[in-house]
């Protein structure tokens, strides 16, 4: 309630007590303190009543007929403003409070207001009130006479819709707030978190709220407030408990509690622990979605006795809001749930070890948007001890994508086991997306890596660029040439992917990834990898950590993708104990036979051949080149460090043909004839296997010792 200097106002309206002045000459009551007759029996008929408030002393005289209108018994009243106060709606008491201070201040000599008062039963009346502010020679405001009135025939409904239910206004409006507010809500904690809230009182009216999920037969309290009104032992509770969220949930019927003498008599048990918080009326709302019950909420004020019809309804309206916010998360989560175990279903389980390479693997699910994609990451092992990395994306974002996604990798997964090259298991991945009966398409990666020799043959189908990170924490993009997407190449009948060889040394990491990761609102694909280089560069060192923190970063800008991302870091250049290299090349392949060369080359040195690399390599050409030329079909080479003292390397070329080679002298063009010839000018030793269907030719070099250290 207002307070005026020296005594304001305080919700009290009113008198009409008369006329004349009291001893110290303030207009006052009359003499007798008794009205005319003929007023007395006006206002009986009319119920119309008197007050006379002195703003010094801070007391209120009303009539008979004035407490009548209060419903008040003339023995009850105590002459303080602040009893008539208990009986005025609370958010009506505030705006008459403002117009009584506004009047004195700004030197008004009247005002009137209509407002409501509740009876003792509960009901609602509307009151009118006109008072008269007399003033001292100072101006100073010194008393209030007036009247007030049974308004309650006098309004229509139509007045009452032009402003005079601000309070039902400001109520509705709590709902439509809390309704809007709710609709981001897309998680239970989420709207825990909104309830939980330190304004989500001030907004309700409330002095305390509480909420309980129904879980397995019993309630779970999740939100409470203010900080310290939990009460011990309800944080679960049963059903047939005798507390106010366990009647509600059993009758699917909201319980108001209008005093605090029926909350003490309903619930006993519950009221000793509430009791300190000034608890004098509560509502506690069964939160149903779809014809069950999924929890309640109890609003719980310390301002207020009982609850008009629009209150309750308004209320109700309020748990039904809340309750469809819960479902709806609930759902979410079900879902996401779903989709997620789809997802890591469709992953593979575990990663295997690969000796000379460390890798990391992660997938993030979309928060915005569907949470199911066809992202995903695969690990081969390969012969040799060579691996084969895997990204890839398909079209789409639901179920059908993620199914689709885990045919795909199982198919190129079984490609990439059987030994074709890459550009051979895009190829056949591509064709067979497309005999599936599906319009996905998907983009993809795949890298072929010896961690021996750092020889890395990578093959792109329309996905985006890997990068490289340097030991020192640089990193580039590496500029891959590239196909069309896998089943899109097929279709258009061009399955060509060209193969792009490049060299990992020691320390360096090589980063696959999907377009979940870079690409960012606004910012064309550049920009994003821009920015994930800076990331990468400024990121941890430790490939684990680099991997968690790429997510989080990735997490916390939010997305309508997900994400796959596979890290691969060579440790070191020489394995003491030798190595292993194993290719196949394809006859009438120019680029296979390139890269098989460029990969021996790599592997020799990588494994300390020293002065004799280049004879290896010559030798090794030699015979790829007389099985591609001479026997019908492709080679298999395989070169291999053999452990003991001195080391020795052996160079293995197998083909289908059961024909032996000869030595043959040089034709008159000079140009064939001369490879065996360097076979056995240039190794320790050669010889001929047969080996099922075709043969094996090999040839022995004895190596120098490793450099100390390595």
């Amino acid at each position: 309630m207002v307070r005026e200097e020296p005594a304001g106002p305080s919700v009290a309206p009113m008198s009409a007590g008369s006329g004349g002045t009291d001893t110290a000459g303030r207009p006052g009551a009359a003499a007798d303190g008794a009205a005319a007759p003929i007023l007395s029996a006006f206002g009986a008929a009319f119920r119309m009543g008197g007050f006379d408030w002195d703003l010094v002393a801070g007391t209120m005289q009303m009539d008979d007929a004035a407490l009548d209108v209060f419903d008040f018994d003339p023995g009850e009243y105590d002459g303080r403003p602040e009893t008539l106060g208990s009986r005025v709606l609370p958010d009506e008491g505030r705006q008459l409070d403002t117009l009584v201070a506004q009047a004195l201040k700004d030197g008004s000599d009247q005002y009137g207001a209509y407002f409501r008062i509740r009876r003792r039963d509960g009901s609602h009346q509307w009151t009118h009130t006109q008072g008269i502010v007399h003033r001292d020679p100072s101006g100073r405001p010194v008393r209030i006479i007036g009247v007030l009135r049974d308004a309650t025939h006098e309004l229509t409904e139509s007045a009452a819709r032009l402003g005079l239910d601000e309070g039902r206004r400001q109520r509705a409006g709590v709902v439509e707030g809390t309704t809007a507010a709710l609709a981001y809500a897309r998680t239970v904690q989420d709207v825990i978190d909104l309830l939980n809230d330190s304004h989500a009182l001030e907004h309700f009216g409330a002095a305390s709220l509480v909420m309980g999920l129904l879980e397995a037969g019993r309630i779970h309290l999740v939100a409470e407030g203010p900080e310290g009104a939990f009460v011990p032992g309800t944080r679960f509770t049963r059903v047939d408990e005798p507390y106010p969220m366990s009647e509600v949930i059993r009758t699917l019927r909201p319980r108001f509690i209008d005093t605090a003498e029926d909350f003490a008599a309903s619930f006993p048990v519950l009221w000793p622990h509430i009791s300190g918080l000034g608890i004098t009326a509560a509502a506690y709302l069964p939160l149903i979605a779809q014809a069950r019950p999924i929890g309640a909420l109890g609003l719980l004020y310390s301002d207020k006795r009982g609850f008009s019809e629009d209150e309750r309804t308004l209320l109700v309206a309020l748990g039904s809001s809340i309750a469809q916010s819960l479902q709806r998360a609930m759902l979410y989560e079900q879902e996401h749930d779903l989709a997620e175990g789809l997802q890591q279903a469709m992953l593979p389980r575990r990663i295997t070890e690969v000796p000379g390479a460390r890798i990391a693997v992660r997938y993030r699910s979309a928060r915005l948007g569907r949470d199911v994609g066809g992202d995903w990451y695969d690990v081969i092992p390969l012969p040799g001890g060579r691996v084969g990395a895997v990204i890839g994306d398909v079209q789409g974002h639901d179920t059908h994508a993620a199914a689709v996604m885990g045919q795909l990798r199982i198919v190129l997964r079984a490609y990439a086991a059987e030994g074709h090259p890459p550009a051979t298991v895009m190829a056949r991945a591509s064709v067979f997306l497309h005999e599936l009966d599906t319009d996905r398409f998907a983009t993809c990666t795949y890298a072929e890596t010896d961690p021996g020799t750092g020889v890395v043959q990578v093959v792109r189908a329309g996905h985006v660029d890997p990068l490289v990170r340097e030991a020192d924490g640089t990193c580039r993009r590496i500029s891959v040439e590239g196909g069309l997407p896998l089943g899109l190449s097929a279709e258009f009948g061009r399955l060509d992917y060209p193969v792009t060889t490049l060299e990992l040394d020691a320390g360096q990491t090589l980063l696959l990834y999907t377009d979940g990761l870079v690409e960012k609102p606004g910012a064309d694909l550049d920009e994003g990898l821009e920015w994930l280089s800076s990331l990468v560069r400024h990121g941890p060192s430790d490939l684990q950590e680099l991997a968690d923190h790429l997510c989080d970063v990735v997490a916390e800008r939010g997305g309508e993708d997900d994400v796959a991302l596979l890290l691969l870091r060579r440790l070191g250049a020489y394995a003491p104990g030798g190595g292993r290299f194993r290719q196949h090349v394809a006859q009438s392949d120019p680029e296979a036979l390139s890269a098989a060369r460029h990969m021996i080359r790599a592997a020799v040195r990588a494994w300390g051949a020293g002065s004799r690399a280049d004879e290896i390599e010559l030798v090794a050409d030699e015979l790829v080149t007389n099985a591609l030329m001479h026997t019908d079909g492709g080679a298999i080479v395989t070169l291999r460090v053999r452990p003991g003292t001195p080391r020795r390397l052996r160079v293995e070329v197998e083909d289908r043909s059961s024909a032996l080679p000869r030595r043959r002298e040089a034709g008159e063009a000079g140009v064939s004839g001369r490879g065996l010839l360097l076979v056995d000018q240039l190794s320790d030793a050669w010889g001929v296997e047969s080996r099922g269907g075709g043969k094996c030719v090999w040839c022995d070099f004895t190596l120098p010792d490793p450099p100390p250290g390595t």
